[in-house]
C-alpha cells in the first residue's frame, strides 16, 4: 500500500545539511548524489528532494535528474518550507521533474510550543492561510498539490480545515510521529486526517516522560511508540497506494512540555479522553526516565554522527521490511 522511500531529514549531517558554525552546514556531507545512492540502495520508490538542493540546477540538470529518477523508478516529491522556501523554485522544480506533490511545513513551531510564538502565533496562522490561498491556486492551475505537514504545529482538525478551506489543491503529508507535540495519539490523529493524505512521512519516536511532559527521542522507525500496523489499516481504508519516506526524528530531542500550563496557551479545550489516548499511546516502548536521551550531535559527538545516521536508516528500512509495510524482502 505504501510505496516508500526516503527523504533527507533523517540524514541531515550524513548529507551536509547540517552542521556546526556557520554557514550551518556540514561541508564533508554526501548531498544531493550521495542521497540518490542511499535510496538506491534501500530499495526506494519515492524519492523527497529538499528545495535546497533543486534551487541551484539549471534547466539541463533538472531534466537529467527527471530521467534518472524514472530508471530508477523512483517518484520524486519537492520538499520545502512554507516560512522560508521560494514558491516559484519549487514550482519550477516540480514542473521540470515531473513531480506531483509540493510539501510544505507551515510553521518554524516545534514541539506544540505555540506559547514561544506570544501573540505572534496568530500572525503565524494567518500568513499560513494566506500563502495557501495564493499557493494552492497556482499550483491546481499546473494539476500540482500541495501537501501540508503536520510539523508540530497543527492539530489534526486545523489541518483538515486548511484542506477544506482552500480545496483538493491542499491535502497533508501525514508525519506519523508528529501526533504526540500536539497532545493527540498517532491512531486519533489518523482517524481525522486520513481522507486528506496524500503522502506520509514514517516517522517513530521512543518516549522519555519528565517532570514537564513528554521528551520525543529519535529511534529507528519500528523500535518506538508508533504502533505502524494499525496506523497504516487506517490509511488504507481510504487509499489503495500513498507515497512515502522513511524519516528518523531530528538530531535535537523534542522536549513537549505539555504538563505546564504555559504550553496550552494558543490551543483550542482539550477532550480529557483524547488526552489519556495521547499518554497511554505514549508509554508504548518508553525510554526509562534515568536514560541518557542525547544523540551524539548533543554530545558533541560529530565523529559518530555518519554511522549514527546510517545504522538508524537502514535498521528503519529492515523493520518496516518485517512489518509487511515496505517493499523488498525483509532483511533477518
Amino acid at each position: 500500500m505504501l510505496q516508500v522511500g526516503l527523504n533527507p531529514y533523517g540524514l541531515t549531517y550524513y548529507l551536509g545539511l547540517q552542521g556546526r558554525g556557520t554557514p550551518r552546514a556540514n561541508p564533508q556531507g554526501r548531498g544531493l548524489e550521495g542521497f540518490i545512492q542511499l535510496a538506491e540502495e534501500l530499495g526506494a520508490r519515492t524519492l523527497e528532494i529538499a528545495e535546497t538542493w533543486l534551487g541551484p540546477l539549471d534547466d539541463a540538470a533538472l531534466s537529467a535528474l527527471r530521467d534518472r529518477l524514472r530508471t530508477l523508478r523512483m517518484t520524486p516529491v519537492v520538499s520545502s518550507g512554507l516560512h522560508h522556501g521560494d514558491f516559484d523554485t519549487c514550482l519550477r522544480a516540480a514542473r521540470a521533474l515531473d513531480a506531483k506533490l509540493i510539501r510544505f511545513a507551515l510553521t518554524p513551531i516545534l514541539c506544540g510550543d505555540r506559547a514561544a510564538a506570544g501573540e505572534k502565533w496568530h500572525e503565524l496562522v494567518a500568513g499560513v492561510r494566506k500563502k495557501l490561498a495564493d499557493y494552492a491556486s497556482r499550483a491546481a492551475a499546473e494539476n500540482l498539490t500541495i501537501v501540508i505537514e503536520n510539523h508540530q504545529d497543527f492539530t489534526s482538525r486545523e489541518l483538515v480545515a486548511f484542506c477544506d478551506e482552500f480545496g483538493p489543491g491542499v491535502r497533508i503529508v501525514y508525519d506519523t510521529g508528529n501526533s504526540f507535540p500536539v497532545a493527540e495519539s498517532p491512531l486519533d490523529f489518523t482517524r481525522v486526517v486520513a481522507p486528506y493524505v496524500a503522502h506520509v512521512h514514517l516517522k517513530d519516536y521512543r518516549v522519555q516522560w519528565t517532570d514537564e511532559g513528554l521528551r520525543l527521542v529519535r529511534c529507528a522507525i519500528g523500535d518506538g511508540a508508533v504502533p505502524f500496523r494499525e496506523l497504516v489499516a487506517i490509511l488504507s481504508e481510504y487509499h489503495k497506494t500513498l507515497p512515502a519516506v522513511l524519516e528518523p526524528g531530528a538530531l535535537e530531542v523534542r522536549h513537549v512540555r505539555l504538563f505546564t500550563p504555559d504550553w496550552w496557551r494558543g490551543y483550542a479545550p482539550c477532550d480529557a479522553e483524547a488526552l489519556a489516548a495521547c499518554l497511554l499511546a505514549a508509554r508504548r516502548n518508553r525510554l526509562p526516565d534515568d536514560a541518557d536521551y542525547r544523540t551524539p550531535w548533543e554530545h558533541q559527538a560529530d565523529h559518530e554522527l555518519v554511522g549514527y545516521e546510517l545504522d538508524m536508516i537502514r535498521r528503519s528500512a529492515a523493520n518496516m521490511r518485517k512489518a509487511g509495510l515496505m517493499q523488498g524482502k525483509a532483511l533477518a
